[in-house]
């Protein structure tokens, strides 16, 4: 048995994060997407894995270069025309049963075991969506797929596909009969499968988490962040108040007089503090540091940030290697967000604010605002709209 794992799209409605790295490398509690599906797949005892990339491909092959437990051939997919055509770049290497699933979703080994053990030949991962509009609605009878429905108008089922399929080595020259009449995408060809009398049990997934907005991150890290077990590396100073699970990498330092609810994880070589307050669902990236006086609440911080004195994060994602000094204020709150030309409501957000961005002191973003990779913001400006990539706010 052998996993195919899609790993070749961009994410552009992830922009200003993937404008650098694919969608499935960005990281969720400190480690890529991508890795939480390979070691879903090594834990139900599948070694044989086939990566299909293409966008930013190298970021991908330099982090799983010698990845203990699993042997993983890569095969490119050089233009990006849908799940079928990817899924086609490994037909070589196919010669039995194999499952494949899309390299930028959550999902874990008990689901995929699930998966495994079912009697039928072909299967699909399905699960409960309380947006099951957004996703390929399935209709089912006694387990067996009946009708998947993209995006249908109308609430017709509360399940939707997860794009995670058990196949026979006989169904993908299936696929590719239908991908050679120009049908590109899965979901179609399954439902076009289906309709000709190809049997395909359902199988309900326990966990299984999209991340398709930049907002996604913070419920998914929110999410994984409660099944990190707890590890104190670090060192912790006196009079340092830790209250629930909280992690603490290897070489970082906690100083006094800083306030910490749990679940949090701080990754390796971090320094906070003095006298900084960390809140529920907060995730701090390896070499950053945050000053003192500062407060962070249900945030993402990537690697190798600085965050200033008197700074209060809430809700936001911080890209990597960004430097912001003192008194900088990322709101959250009710917001609509434009992304790609989409106009999203957003009950509850706070900033996006991408990679190597340089920010003043004394700058305040307004909730939903997306700030662009490597842009400068002058002191004391008040941010009210996305900014582009390596803008310059005077």
């Amino acid at each position: 048995m052998k996993a195919i794992i899609l790993a070749a799209g961009e994410g552009i409605r992830l922009r200003p994060f993937t404008e650098t790295m694919p969608k499935v490398m960005l990281p969720v509690v400190n480690k890529p997407v991508l890795e939480y599906v390979v070691d879903a797949v090594k834990t139900c005892g599948i070694d044989e894995i086939v990566l299909v990339v293409g966008y930013k491909k190298e970021v991908i092959q330099e982090h799983f270069k010698d990845y203990p437990g699993v042997h993983i051939l890569y095969q490119p997919q050089e233009k990006q025309l849908g799940t079928a055509h990817a899924l086609l770049q490994a037909q070589e290497t196919i010669d039995d049963d194999f499952i494949v699933l899309p390299g930028d979703n959550i999902i874990d080994s008990s689901s995929i075991a699930s998966l495994l053990a079912v009697k039928a030949s072909n299967a699909l991962l399905i699960k409960e969506n309380p947006e099951p509009s957004k996703y390929g609605v399935v209709l089912c009878e006694h387990n067996r797929l009946l009708q998947i429905v993209e995006k249908p108008q109308q609430d017709i089922s509360r399940y939707i596909s997860t794009g995670i399929y058990r196949f026979t080595s006989k169904m993908l020259r299936l696929v590719e009969k239908e991908a050679a009449e120009g049908e590109y995408t899965l979901t179609s060809i399954v439902q076009n499968l289906v309709e000709d009398g190809h049997e395909i049990a359902a199988v309900s997934a326990k966990q299984w988490m999209d991340i398709v907005y930049p907002w996604d991150l913070i419920r998914v890290n929110e999410t994984l962040i409660s099944n990190r077990q707890v590890s104190v590396q670090g060192t912790v100073e006196k009079q340092v108040t830790l209250k629930g699970p909280v992690s603490v990498g290897e070489g970082s330092t906690i100083y006094s007089g800083c306030y910490i609810v749990g679940p949090v994880v701080i990754g390796k070589d971090c320094e906070i503090g003095p006298n900084v307050c960390i809140f529920p669902s907060t995730v701090i990236g390896d070499n950053s540091v945050v000053h003192p006086f500062s407060e962070l609440r249900n945030s993402l911080v990537m690697r190798e940030c600085h965050i200033g004195s008197h700074s209060v994060c809430a809700q936001s994602i911080i890209g990597r290697g960004c430097r912001i000094r003192n008194h900088f204020s990322a709101l959250s709150g009710r917001a609509t967000v434009e992304v790609e030309g989409e106009y999203i409501p957003v009950e509850s957000v706070g900033v996006a604010v991408g990679e190597d961005c340089n920010i003043g002191s004394h700058v305040v973003v307004t909730p939903g605002v997306i700030i662009g990779r490597r842009c400068s913001v002058a002191s004391q400006a008040r941010i009210v709209s996305h900014l582009v990539s390596e803008s310059k706010v005077m």
